[in-house]
């Protein structure tokens, strides 16, 4: 084989021959680990440093549905929180320079994980108890048959420069793309099919440089959402997901389009997003938090949007956000400030713009600006320190 270029072909002997392949590469100093067309079966995939893996048209990877192919547990973020867990089905720790190109596509075998969401309650409930109590994140062990919590898809955690570039997901466990604690990440085409119960599309988590764009997302939860951490863990870990760039994008289906939060626990800033289309979601601009997250959300700017067949709102910023997997301990508000939508149309929604404050902790600095809405309802607002309404126009259905 030629040197730092492996096709995953040439250890078809080898029970995992992707996982083989990758770690070949790596010994070699790192390269391209190539799949070729065809079908390919693998459990987990462990990336290392500079690896790229080059998914070619026509590939299909067709992760294992057994749990016991995700083990050992390796050190994740689950919804907001630190913990040990099924490995996510692509992972990568403390790595540099990874890359995942290509026109092929991974399929996650998402139908066997979805009932979990049935079962998983009291392992999220004791995981959060944990954190309220600040037990130690090496004694939070989880991935039994007991404590069985839904891996991610895609998960880097604590790795720079990462591009994910071109290729197609379809139905995996839980959350699809990951990145925790990242800097200097790209995704850019990459679609993304999936319908499970939160099977969000893309959740930068607590990362810093992200660029998301000309990616397609129909999903089972929010398509794109900013999360930072949630709760009494988020503190500790005290680490925002800042500078956060999403255009061009197209959101087709699942809750909300272009979402932050509600996990902000560890504060979101500096994030902008434009030029994106979002049809037949739940939700448009869905900005979200709850007391009991504490946090912050400043200096967000979203324009150039457009949003037709909403089920509820158009744009939507929501203090009062009621699904959390698990209910809040305190009751600290999130500071919410500096918000600007602008250059925002469409129809087909029930509520064109909804904006729900908290009384003890109102939202300040937003800004509505040339936003042309048709909508069976306009507008709903409360909770509002400062709001600034420029050339708005919210029309009947």
């Amino acid at each position: 084989m030629e040197r730092n270029r492996v096709s995953v072909k040439d250890f078809e002997k080898n029970q995992n021959v992707i996982q083989t392949a990758v770690d070949a590469c790596a010994a070699a100093g790192g390269g391209t680990v190539i799949v070729p067309e065809g079908e390919w079966h693998t459990g987990k995939i462990h990336l290392q440093s500079n690896i790229h893996l080059q998914l070619e048209e026509g590939a299909k990877v067709v992760f294992s549905e057994d749990p016991q192919d995700y083990l050992p547990v390796v050190f994740t973020r689950w919804e907001g929180i630190e913990c040990y867990n099924y490995s996510p089905l692509i992972y990568a720790h403390g790595c540099e320079n990874i890359q995942i190109t290509g026109k092929g596509t991974l399929v996650g075998s998402g139908q066997r994980w979805w009932a979990w969401k049935q079962t998983q309650q009291v392992a999220a409930d004791r995981l959060y108890q944990m954190a309220v109590d600040s037990v130690p994140v090496e004694e939070r062990i989880f991935g039994t048959e007991k404590d069985a919590l839904r891996p991610q898809f895609i998960q880097m955690i604590h790795c720079k420069n990462i591009l994910l570039e071109g290729f197609s997901i379809v139905d995996g466990p839980q959350w699809t793309i990951h990145p925790v604690y990242c800097e200097n990440v790209v995704v850019r085409n990459v679609q993304v099919r999936t319908t499970g119960h939160n099977t969000d599309g893309i959740n930068p988590d607590s990362c810093r440089d992200v660029l998301i764009e000309g990616c397609t997302l129909e999903t089972g939860d929010d398509c794109i959402a900013i999360n930072a951490g949630m709760n009494e863990d988020g503190w500790r870990v005290n680490r925002p997901c800042e500078n956060i760039e999403i255009r061009d994008c197209l959101m087709n289906g699942g809750h909300g389009g272009i979402v932050i939060g509600s996990a902000v626990s560890g504060g979101v800033r500096n994030v902008y997003a434009h030029d994106c289309k979002i049809q037949n979601t739940m939700q448009g601009i869905r900005l979200k938090s709850m007391r009991g997250r504490g946090g912050y959300v400043k200096d967000v700017k979203i324009e150039n949007i457009e949003i037709h067949n909403v089920s509820n709102q158009a744009v939507q910023i929501n203090m009062f956000y009621a699904s959390s997997t698990v209910m809040p301990k305190t009751k600290a508000p999130s500071v919410w400030k500096d918000i600007e939508i602008r250059n925002v149309s469409g129809s087909g929604s029930r509520t064109a713009i909804q904006i729900k404050g908290l009384l003890e902790q109102p939202l300040e600095g937003i800004i509505l600006e040339n936003v042309d809405l048709q909508s069976d309802e306009a507008l709903f607002c409360s909770g509002v320190e400062s709001i600034q309404m420029h050339n708005v126009n919210l029309r009947n259905s």
